[in-house]
Parts: structure tokens; C-alpha cells; sequence
């Protein structure tokens, strides 16, 4: 069975480096700038593939035991929204607030893996 060369991942991979690497340093500073910004959205993209689909699993599956029913992702997200406004859910729920830490843990690993904060955080989630 032949394989699927390059891959969506290797693709992207390409084009970031491609740009970062061989275009950039030609281009003047404000142009760079926006090509930084372009690589960036492409190393998200990468991330968003590989990661997102397991990272909305957990989600959902906390959610559904947090709010005890069953339920696509916004429609559990949109119940949760509702029952944090109306105060049948708050700060005083450990399982509300370690959703919520996980869901941010994942939602910064896919947007910002490099940020200090995310990285402390992870380093005393994992120390746990």
C-alpha cells in the first residue's frame, strides 16, 4: 500500500522552514515581521493536527462528567457557560476548576508550547 508522502505535517514543516530560513532574512523588518507571524500560524496549524483532535476528547469526556449528560462540544460547553453564569457551578468545584486548568494546559500547548507560564505549569502538573 503506498503511503501518503508528504504528509499535511511534513507540508507545513516545509513551508514554515521555507520561510523562516530562506525568506526572512531577505526581507526587511516589517515584512519579516508578518512572515514571523505567518510561520507562527503555520507551526499552530501543525500543532492543532497532531494534538486537537485528543485534546477535544478529553475535553468532552470531562465535561460530560462534570455535567452528568451527553453532548457534542459546544452544546456541553455552552451548558457549562450557562451553569457557571446562573452559580450552580463556581470556583468552589475542584472538578470545574481542574477542567478548566486542562482544557487552558491544552488550549496554550497547541497556541503557545513556549510560553514560561505553560511551561511551569506543566513542569508542577507533571511533578504531581
Amino acid at each position: 500500500m503506498p503511503s501518503n508522502r508528504p504528509t499535511r505535517d511534513e507540508l507545513l514543516e516545509a513551508v514554515a522552514e521555507f520561510l523562516e530560513k530562506r525568506v526572512m532574512p531577505k526581507l526587511d523588518k516589517h515584512t519579516a515581521f508578518h512572515t514571523r507571524v505567518a510561520v507562527n500560524v503555520l507551526n499552530i496549524i501543525r500543532r492543532e493536527l497532531k494534538d486537537g483532535p485528543r485534546l477535544e476528547a478529553e475535553e468532552l469526556e470531562r465535561l460530560k462528567i462534570l455535567l452528568g449528560r451527553e453532548g457534542t462540544l459546544p452544546e456541553l460547553n455552552a451548558e457549562l457557560c450557562r451553569q457557571i453564569r446562573s452559580g450552580a457551578l463556581d470556583h468552589r468545584n475542584e472538578e470545574l476548576m481542574e477542567h478548566l486548568f486542562l482544557t487552558t494546559l491544552g488550549k496554550v500547548a497547541v497556541d503557545q508550547p513556549i510560553y514560561s507560564g505553560y511551561r511551569r505549569a506543566l513542569e508542577e502538573t507533571q511533578g504531581s
